[in-house]
């Protein structure tokens, strides 16, 4: 099976403007192709995953990746799926952002030895003069057609900025950009991209008609990667600071009976015919299948050990087991306690992360949602003692998917 072949049998694949070409390519392993993460936080999430795992999957091919950077388009937002604008970054909120994200790529792809490039398209865009711009790259665009695009049509009824409107032109430019400078001939993105790349695939087309290597070609994914990465209240980060490899991997012991087989093709390594084997699997053969996911993209993400304290964790507390050691663990401080020697639950769900709000917090517990230990709690008034943590950590449980440990410093 070719890796075009492989692409095509994993689901991976939406629409593309030249699918022999796109075939050639990637098959000879001849393709230098960009993805672009705008900087809007301070770490990748599950909604990139697979474009990582993508860029991944054709590195390993022979292809040469480019991870572009958005510390330009990062500065005006794109309005793509968006019903409001944007908050608008600082310069500084994204140049650490961007910091972050180059080090969670390189778990991902292999930069060394110029097997891939990480660009930054801060440094085309913010040195820009205005009416240069508009003379060489404003006329190759119509307001008619950029108007009838998908990506503004959710915001047309609200409003769209100025600003916003100019996102297409900024992302054309950056392909037009990457070919010029790396000779980039592919370009990959989610449906919601779909008229900002063809918009890049015209402008280096008509700007370099004369140029017998103008062979760019736009690829569509399919999108389910990004929707994942929504199906969840609150994100799910690959940052473990801020969603831990125990919760992660929860995350995709628990996706829906549904969704797991696609899970399975979308984003982990295994060969399309084992994971065509699971295709069969029915009842209880689910939830193993739901293990395998996990553990697999744990193990991606955050390295074999992890997924291994993260799958023993998970069966340990959801098999009956007792021990909790790999379940997350938060050390109470001797300042977490009032004068009485006691930490209110609201407090602790919100220190734990279990809840995002004290709001959030009253509210679970009011609905019976929030465990201590064995026992459900109701009332919103509830505290655990110093003295009790002493003899014994406790669990904490909101719904029935999250655990948190919580115990005192050994030091105290």
């Amino acid at each position: 099976m070719t890796i075009w072949e492989e692409l095509k049998a994993r689901g991976l694949i939406a629409q593309v403007t030249d699918e022999e070409r796109v075939r050639e390519l990637i098959n000879s392993g001849k393709a230098t192709f960009y993805i672009g993460f705008d900087p809007t936080a301070d770490s990748l999430h599950v909604g990139h995953f697979m474009a990582l795992c993508l860029m991944k999957r054709l590195q390993m091919a022979g292809n040469k990746p480019i991870a572009l950077l958005g510390g330009g388009t990062g500065m005006i937002g794109d309005p793509s799926g968006k019903s409001d604008l944007r908050t608008m970054m600082t310069k500084e909120t994204i140049d650490h952002n961007i910091e972050c994200f180059k080090k969670q790529m390189s778990r991902f792809i292999d930069f060394s030895d110029g097997k891939a490039l990480m660009v930054n398209n801060a440094d085309w865009l913010l040195d820009l003069n205005y009416v240069g711009l508009l003379r060489e790259v404003g006329t190759e665009f119509t307001v008619n057609r950029m108007l009838a695009a998908e990506c503004y049509k959710q915001r047309w009824e609200k409003g769209l900025t100025f600003l916003e409107f100019n996102y297409m032109i900024m992302q054309a430019y950056d392909f037009y950009m990457l070919y010029q400078k790396y000779g980039c001939n592919l370009e990959f993105g989610g449906d919601d991209q779909w008229s900002n790349m063809i918009a890049g695939m015209e402008l280096v087309r008509r700007k370099l008609s004369g140029d017998a290597d103008a062979m760019t070609i736009t690829l569509l994914l399919n999108s389910e990667g990004k929707k994942m990465g929504k199906t969840v209240a609150g994100a799910v980060w690959l940052d473990p600071e801020k969603t831990s490899p125990f919760d992660f991997y929860q995350y995709w012991r628990n996706v829906g009976d549904a969704d797991v087989i696609k899970c399975l093709y979308l984003l982990t390594f295994l060969p399309v015919e084992e994971i065509q084997a699971m295709e069969k699997w029915e009842g209880s053969e689910l939830n193993k299948a739901k293990e395998i996911l996990a553990y697999q993209l744990t193990e991606l993400v955050h390295g074999e050990e992890e997924a291994k304290k993260a799958e023993a964790g998970a069966r340990a507390l959801f098999g009956g087991g007792a021990d909790s050691e790999h379940m997350p663990t938060t050390v109470l401080e001797e300042a977490d306690f009032d004068e009485e020697g006691k930490a209110d639950l609201i407090s602790l769900l919100v220190k734990t992360g279990l809840v995002p709000t004290r709001s959030e917090g009253r509210r679970a517990i009011e609905q019976g949602g929030v465990t201590v230990g064995s026992d459900k709690i109701t009332d919103i008034h509830f505290a655990i003692s110093r003295d009790a943590l002493a003899k014994e950590e406790m669990i904490l449980r909101r719904g029935k998917k999250k655990y948190h440990k919580i115990c005192i410093s050994q030091g105290d």
